[in-house]
C-alpha cells in the first residue's frame, strides 16, 4: 500500500511550522519526530493514559489519538510551550512545588492537561460531577479528580497533583 503525503501547517509553541507527513501521521509522532519535541510521552499510543496531552487551540487532546493533517491552521501547545526552566508556567512551578511527579514520565501530559483543565472550568464547561449543569463549575477536589480522571500516573503521585492544582487554582482541595 502506497503512502500519501500532505503539507500541513499550524503553529505550534508560538512558531509556524510547515511539515509534508504522510496522511496516517498522528500529532505525537509529527511533534516528537519531525519536531524534535520529545517533551510529549507516547505512553499507551491507544488514548488511555494521557502522556501524550497537548493543547489544540486551548483545548486539552490525546496528541496519539489525532492526526496531524487535521490540525490544519491550529494553535498547539506543548510542555515545552508552556514555560521554560528559567520562567517555569505557574503550574510546573506548582507540580515542583508539591512534587507531583516521581518518575516523571506523565508530568508533561499532566501539567498541559491540568492547565487546560482549570480553563475549562473558568469558561464554565461542566463535568461529570458538576452538580448544576447550568451554574459555573466550582474547582472542588471531585471536580479536579473528574476532570484529571484521563491521565494516569503510574507511580501513584495523585494527592499530590491535586495539590499543585489546587495551588495555581487559588483553593484548597
Amino acid at each position: 500500500m502506497n503512502s500519501v503525503n500532505s503539507k500541513v501547517s499550524f503553529e505550534v509553541n508560538g512558531v509556524p511550522r510547515h511539515l509534508e507527513l504522510d496522511n496516517r501521521t498522528t500529532l505525537l509522532d509529527a511533534l516528537r519526530e519531525h519536531l524534535y519535541l520529545t517533551g510529549t510521552k507516547k505512553g499507551c499510543d491507544h488514548g488511555q493514559c494521557g502522556a501524550c496531552t497537548v493543547m489544540v487551540d486551548g483545548r486539552r487532546i490525546n496528541s496519539c489519538l489525532t492526526l496531524a493533517v487535521m490540525h490544519e491552521g491550529n494553535h498547539v501547545t506543548t510542555i515545552e510551550g508552556l514555560g521554560t526552566p528559567e520562567n517555569l508556567h505557574p503550574m510546573q512551578a506548582a507540580f515542583v512545588k508539591h512534587d507531583g511527579y516521581q518518575c516523571g514520565y506523565c508530568t508533561p501530559g499532566q501539567i498541559c492537561s491540568a492547565v487546560a483543565m482549570l480553563g475549562e472550568i473558568k469558561a464554565g464547561i461542566p463535568s461529570h460531577v458538576s452538580a448544576d449543569l447550568t451554574a459555573a463549575p466550582d474547582v472542588t477536589a471531585a471536580e479536579m479528580r473528574e476532570r484529571m480522571s484521563g491521565n494516569i500516573c503510574r507511580c501513584g503521585a495523585y494527592s499530590n497533583i491535586l495539590d499543585a492544582i489546587s495551588e495555581v487554582a487559588g483553593r484548597q482541595a
